[in-house]
């Protein structure tokens, strides 16, 4: 009997654990989404722009070369494996609307969002979590300033507008690298693989990535520092909360692209 009800209430605990941790950071959203809304309507309250600035330099301009980095290398690796394929069709020219449609609706922001969620993700949670650990959380809020709104708001409003900034950069990479390989390997000329592009994608495959892109960033700081606050047992904890933020990232990341699609796909957007 020990043997079914054992695995049945390790299950149920985990499920249990892991509702307990999207409630929490359910609630940190909220308080986020509150703070903005205060500064909206409320001129006296100021979320602070060089705070978000510096974030923004941090995570985003940081991550600038290591996204090209990837981005490129997955434009020039997706346009050489779709030419033997395509070929045997005697549709090679169609190499540019394929990549296109890919990198801008899928690629771009989700390359993007791993590489910010190794590169910043891990970083804010060690950062909140080492603050945590060494009680100046505790001693904002014995100052009376609410670490969400110190804290928690600029790395979140610097994770979203970077990575919107980010997914740019990483289409262009992407798709640059795909024309390069394209004209020096397949023989496309430039102004075929051009007019093939403009061709297959619109302003809404655009639009729906960087939508992604926004809403990637938002999950990536708001995980990041919801394991950064929860962080309790010293540098252990730090690491687990470093490790739990990119696995925790990257699921939210995948599912929210998964959801993402599926609604477009209902609305005729793809």
């Amino acid at each position: 009997m020990n043997a079914i009800v054992r695995p049945i209430s390790g299950i149920g605990a985990r499920a249990f654990r892991v509702l307990g941790h999207i409630g929490e950071l359910w609630f940190l959203l909220t308080g986020v989404v509150g703070w903005f809304w205060r500064a909206m309507v409320d001129r006296n309250i100021r979320l602070g722009n060089q705070a978000i600035v510096a974030q923004m330099v941090r995570i985003g301009v940081q991550s600038i070369f290591i996204v090209s980095l990837v981005a490129g290398s997955i434009g020039f690796i997706l346009g050489l494996q779709m030419a033997p394929p395509l070929d045997e069709l005697g549709q090679v020219e169609l190499v540019p609307n394929i990549i296109a449609v890919a990198v801008l609706r899928e690629l771009g922001p989700l390359i993007a969002a791993i590489v910010l969620t190794g590169f910043a993700g891990a970083a804010i949670a060690a950062e909140i979590g080492t603050m945590a650990v060494n009680e100046e959380i505790e001693a904002l809020e014995a100052h009376a300033l609410n670490p969400v709104r110190f804290l928690v708001v600029p790395r979140m409003a610097a994770a979203v507008i970077s990575l919107v900034c980010l997914a740019v950069i990483a289409n262009i990479a992407a798709i640059g690298a795909a024309a390069v390989m394209s004209k020096t390997v397949l023989g496309i000329p430039w102004t075929t693989y051009y007019e093939n592009t403009v061709a297959q994608v619109g302003v809404v495959d655009f639009v729906t990535g960087l939508i992604k892109a926004g809403v990637f960033g938002m999950l990536i700081g708001l995980i990041a520092c919801g394991n950064g606050l929860q962080v309790k047992g010293g540098a252990e904890g730090v690491g687990r909360a470093t490790t739990h933020t990119v696995v925790q990232s990257v699921v939210a990341v995948v599912v929210a692209d998964l959801m993402f699609t599926v609604i477009f796909y209902a609305l005729g957007l793809v």
